[in-house]
């Protein structure tokens, strides 16, 4: 699984989930799963794609890997829209944040909790 820290100067965009239940309507990065033999920045730049209509540049990772399950890890990617303009094709809607805004929804319980461990990092890339 990869998600995607799309950024901008200042910002991140976040999506609200759909499904499943348990989550629906919390906030997470955008992304998916990548197909069997697909890179993880292969794999973003076609979910991103796929997910919020938008190709992106694929920059470095963010330290923490989530395990969502014994078999299933979860990595996350910066990445910069380089074309396109977001829309929710399979998300509730999307959101740009600042850092206020992200500590905020992190505080109100309102992010995926798998995205929390990510939260410090980005803020520190939002800056103050």
């Amino acid at each position: 699984m990869v998600a995607g820290a799309v950024l901008e100067p200042g910002r991140l965009l976040l999506a609200q989930r759909r499904y499943p239940p348990e989550v629906a309507g919390k906030w997470e990065l955008p992304g998916g799963k990548a197909e069997p033999g697909e890179s993880p920045e292969a794999a973003l730049r076609r979910e991103l794609a796929e997910e919020i209509g938008v190709s992106v540049t694929v920059g470095a990772a963010l330290r923490e890997s989530v395990a969502l399950r014994d078999d299933l890890m979860m990595i996350a990617l910066r990445a910069r829209i380089e074309a396109g303009v977001p829309h929710p094709a399979e998300h509730e809607a999307l959101q740009w944040v600042d850092a206020a805004q992200l500590r905020a929804m992190l505080d109100a319980g309102r992010l995926v909790p798998a995205d929390t461990v990510w939260v410090p990092e980005l803020l520190a890339d939002l800056g103050p």
